[in-house]
């Protein structure tokens, strides 16, 4: 009732209720609503510090932005999801507004283009090196096709691609990654595939802000390579995954193109079964598949691990029984 109550009281005012409408559409920054609504910055605050305090929308900084989008999860994520389908589609103000908010998202799309522009040739090369990515990606939605996948979470996002590809068949999925410029990028390619579903955050692959059981799949697309401490990078996806959930690590089999290294930043210059298998195991995951992809000159290998259950050890948890005082 508290919540309930509490929801309508905070959109009972025609700016929230735009707002709220506005943040179902995806995730905006207050100078990008500001602009939509054309009121003062310190109003169009106000207004959604109220509604983060109703429970109704959730804010997430991404370095010196702050984001804004409706709530996900839970009895107040429903009620928020509720309440924005009831917008009259007719409104004269909603369809100004709908139309103001096209153009920031075509803004948007404008400066993350600018920037891939700036690293395309980059990728055009690698991928004449290996095999045509939508084989790689065939073999993903395979892999978890089970529809046991309900939370995704894919870290290093990069340009948002695999969320993309897999969001469609799971519940919600959010992708990470440290690079404010990859993350323009990929919101701007959710926007045009219409994937609300999926959300981005600003986040260490090393420190994953989610708590453990968060997920029923990682994905680690391309990414270990760059990783200084690769094992890492898995012991970390393993964390973050409910009992019987699964990490699919996508990379290069090893390979001796050095100017990969020189010219890409790759720290690594692929990775071998054993090794992949042996990081898999200190994460408790079992290597449930292997499936090598070989391309030009390069192979890519998907690996697939599975979460094992915690085994109960009487030795080890009286090795470090707590005493009262420490």
């Amino acid at each position: 009732m508290n919540l309930l109550l509490g929801a309508l009281r905070a959109v009972a005012e025609p700016t929230r209720f735009r707002l709220l409408a506005l943040c179902s559409e995806g995730e905006f920054t207050v100078s990008e609503l500001v602009a939509v609504l054309g009121q003062s910055q310190p109003r169009v605050s106000r207004h959604l510090k109220l509604l983060v305090e109703a429970g109704l929308l959730e804010r997430f900084r991404e370095g010196s932005w702050v984001f804004h989008r409706l709530k996900r999860d839970g009895p107040a994520g429903e009620l928020a999801r509720k309440l924005a389908a009831m917008t009259p589609g007719d409104d004269t103000v909603i369809a100004l507004d709908h139309q103001r908010l096209a153009r920031v998202k075509e803004a948007r799309a404008k400066k993350a283009a600018a920037y891939f522009s700036k690293v395309a040739r980059q990728w055009d090369e690698l991928r004449a090196l290996h095999i045509d990515e939508r084989e790689v990606e065939d073999v993903l939605r395979e892999m978890l096709s089970n529809g046991t996948t309900r939370d995704l979470l894919d870290v290093g996002t990069g340009t948002g691609r695999i969320l993309q590809v897999l969001g469609p068949q799971v519940d919600r999925a959010a992708g990470i990654d440290l690079s404010p410029e990859m993350l323009a990028v990929a919101r701007a390619n959710l926007e045009t595939s219409k994937l609300t579903n999926c959300l981005l955050r600003k986040a260490d692959m090393y420190n994953l802000p989610f708590a453990p059981g968060s997920f029923d799949a990682v994905t680690i697309h391309q990414v270990l390579h760059f990783a200084d401490h690769p094992e890492h990078v898995i012991a970390e996806a393993a964390r973050v995954l409910r009992p019987g959930g699964r990490v699919v690590v996508v990379d290069f089999a090893p390979h001796q193109l050095e100017h990969l290294r020189t010219e890409h930043e790759h720290r690594r210059l692929g990775f071998d079964d054993a090794q992949v298998a042996e990081w898999f195991a200190a994460a408790r995951l079992e290597t449930e598949d292997v499936v090598h992809l070989p391309g030009d000159k390069l192979t890519t290998t998907v690996w697939l691990g599975a979460a094992r259950p915690a085994v109960r050890d009487p030795r080890r948890e009286a090795t470090y029984e707590v005493h009262p005082g420490g």
